[in-house]
C-alpha cells in the first residue's frame, strides 16, 4: 500500500517572460509516494484550482521518458535526484515526509521563460532546422544489411540518436552551453554514410545556429553528460568539434553556397 506524505514547494511563478518571477511557497498534501513528480503537481494544481488560484503551469507531453518536454530543476539538479531519468519518471518515494522541494525552470538567456516553469526551446527548433536532417533520395525501404555498418559504428550513431532534446544539458552547465545536444544531431549523422552528403555543411550551420541563439561554449566540466537522462557522452562533443573544424579548413563555402 502507497505511503503518503505532506511536502512544502517552493515554486517559481512568473507570469511571463517580461515579467519578473519570485519563489511561492505551496503545501502538497496527502501525496501518495507511488505518484510520479508530475502527478504530484497535477494534485497540487487541482488543489489550487478549487482555491480559485491560477495553477502551476509546466511542460509535459508523453511522460514516459521519451518526448523530451518535461522540462524542471529539483533541488538544483535537471530532471531531480535521480540518474538517468527525466522528470516525469521521478517517483515521489524518492522524498520524505516534511521535505521542502524547491522547483525551478531551465536557466538560460536561450530559453526564456514562458509562464512559470514552462521555457521557450524553440531554439533547438531553429538548430535542428539549420542542418539536422538528410538530404537524399533514399527511394523504398532498402534491406537492413544492404549498407554494411560496422557494429561499434552503428551502436554509437543510436546512442547519439537516443538525444530526446530536452535541455537538461544546457540547464546543467555553468556557461549554458548546448553544445551535447548539438554534437548529438551532429554524430548521428556524421557516423553514417546516409549523413555524408551535407557532412560539412552540417557541421558548420548548426554550429552557427547554436552561437546565433545566445547559448555559451562548452568549458568541459562534464555536467551535462552527468545529468543527461539519455546519458549522451562528451565523446560526442570532441567528434562535432572535428567536424566543425575540418569543414572550416576545407569547406567553408558550403554554408554560404547553400544558404
Amino acid at each position: 500500500m502507497a505511503e503518503h506524505m505532506n511536502l512544502t514547494l517552493k515554486v517559481w511563478r512568473q507570469k511571463n517572460d517580461k515579467s519578473k518571477g519570485q519563489f511561492v511557497t505551496i503545501q502538497a498534501k496527502d501525496i501518495a509516494d507511488d505518484m510520479s513528480f508530475l502527478e504530484m503537481l497535477d494534485v497540487v494544481n487541482e488543489d489550487l484550482t478549487r482555491l480559485g488560484e491560477d495553477p502551476i503551469y509546466f511542460d509535459h507531453d508523453c511522460r514516459e521518458g521519451i518526448c523530451g518536454m518535461c522540462s524542471l530543476v529539483i533541488n538544483g539538479r535537471p530532471h531531480g535526484p535521480k540518474y538517468g531519468i527525466t522528470t516525469c519518471q521521478l517517483h515521489m518515494r524518492t522524498f520524505h515526509d516534511g521535505q521542502t522541494i524547491v522547483i525551478e525552470p531551465w536557466r538560460a538567456a536561450a530559453f526564456p521563460v514562458l509562464k512559470d516553469l514552462a521555457v521557450d526551446r524553440t531554439s533547438f527548433d531553429r538548430i535542428q532546422q539549420a542542418g539536422g536532417y538528410v538530404n537524399i533520395n533514399t527511394g523504398g525501404v532498402p534491406d537492413a544489411n544492404t549498407i554494411p555498418i560496422p557494429k561499434r559504428i552503428a551502436d554509437e550513431a543510436f546512442e547519439a540518436a537516443t538525444c530526446i532534446g530536452c535541455g537538461a544539458c544546457v540547464a546543467a552547465c555553468k556557461n549554458a552551453s548546448a553544445m551535447l545536444f548539438v554534437s548529438a544531431k551532429i554524430s548521428q549523422f556524421a557516423l553514417l554514410p546516409q549523413g555524408q552528403t551535407e557532412r560539412y555543411e552540417r557541421a558548420q550551420a548548426m554550429v552557427d545556429q547554436m552561437d546565433a541563439e545566445g547559448f555559451g561554449n562548452c568549458t568541459n566540466t562534464g555536467a551535462c553528460e552527468a545529468e543527461c537522462p539519455k546519458g549522451i557522452k562528451l565523446t560526442n562533443i570532441a567528434r562535432m568539434n572535428r567536424e566543425y573544424f575540418t569543414a572550416k579548413f576545407f569547406r567553408e563555402e558550403d554554408v554560404h553556397t547553400h544558404n
